[in-house]
């Protein structure tokens, strides 16, 4: 990633590069739809011996602009970062989006963009974007302004997938239901999250079921209850399929705050400790999170989960 700073810009100024293919977008979730409009770029800077890019913004406008209900993001800046160099970018720039960069009108935001980057060739939006002060500029007058200045600008048709376009807020709702299959479907690849694991109180091993604590950093929160997922240290050496519980444990703690997710591996035992850091694939969902008058009922609900889960994976591909 490179955030923008002054010197930052000094050094596109200052640079004698190939010509920059740059996409441009909040990429939230990076899903199909961003996928498509990426590799377009990637696809052009190949063709005419120049460097892909994209330029992105952090954090999202409605935080900024503290709207009383911001848009919650699926992944935190640094996921994101990972996933759009995964996409075989040569650079991320990840702009703050401020009171500058806020002000900035429509009419301007293309000569201010080739000025900090004149080396930019051609620019990839959706078709859908919008920009500048009051967000008055769109693909449309993008596509006016932008050769006045000396860059080409593509605007994207929405990829559509079974009833509607492909869109962040689409894969949002899906996860806020714990529709996580769907949500996967728009997003190309399983929904994730890393996390480090940490002492708990052993609660798991007592009762049979061992578990895994993964606290990890959120924004956007899936809905609470027990999934099948994967679970593997972060290089994909090793992986293993497993039931997750993302929920407040109502049967065993009563006055939690936060919600807390459990991991309990299929195959047994654990190869990964406290500390070890783990990337959870979520898979598919088994049922919401539910209290249970005793150990011995939650103890039961867990190996029916367990068979559900050994079940539904072995249909997997």
């Amino acid at each position: 990633m490179i955030p923008y700073t002054e010197e930052s810009s000094k050094s596109f100024k200052d640079s004698d590069k190939a010509p920059l293919f740059l996409a441009i977008g909040m990429f939230d979730g990076v899903h199909i739809g961003h996928q498509s409009l990426i590799k377009s770029a990637i696809a052009e800077a190949r063709k005419n011996r120049g460097r892909a890019g994209v330029l992105t913004f952090w954090p999202h406008p409605s935080v900024f602009f503290k709207s009383p209900q911001p848009t919650r993001m699926i992944y935190p800046a640094e996921r994101r970062t990972h996933l759009l160099e995964s996409l075989g970018v040569e650079e991320v720039i990840e702009l703050p989006f401020d009171s500058g960069l806020s002000s900035i009108e429509a009419v301007d935001f293309p000569r201010w963009l080739k000025a900090r980057y004149p080396d930019l060739q051609k620019v990839f939006v959706g078709a859908n974007w919008h920009y500048g002060k009051g967000r008055k500029g769109n693909a449309q007058t993008l596509r006016k302004h932008g050769p006045e200045v000396g860059f080409g600008v593509e605007a994207m048709e929405r990829v559509h997938y079974a009833d509607g376009p492909v869109s962040s807020s689409r894969i949002r709702s899906h996860l806020q239901k714990g529709e996580i299959e769907e949500a996967n479907k728009l997003l190309g690849r399983p929904y994730h999250v890393r996390g480090e694991v940490r002492a708990g109180r052993k609660l798991g091993r007592k009762i049979g079921f061992p578990t895994l604590n993964l606290p990890w950093t959120y924004d956007l929160l899936p809905a609470l209850g027990v999934y099948g997922v994967r679970v593997g240290s972060v290089n994909h050496a090793e992986s293993s399929n497993a039931v997750a519980n993302l929920g407040m444990r109502p049967t065993v703690e009563s006055g939690a705050t936060q919600p807390q997710l459990e991991v309990h591996l299929l195959s047994g035992g654990s190869p990964w400790g406290e500390g070890s850091v783990l990337e959870v694939e979520w898979v598919f969902r088994l049922r919401p999170e539910q209290r249970f008058e005793s150990l011995d009922e939650l103890s039961a609900q867990i190996r029916r989960d367990r068979e559900e889960a050994l079940r539904r994976f072995a249909e997997k591909p």
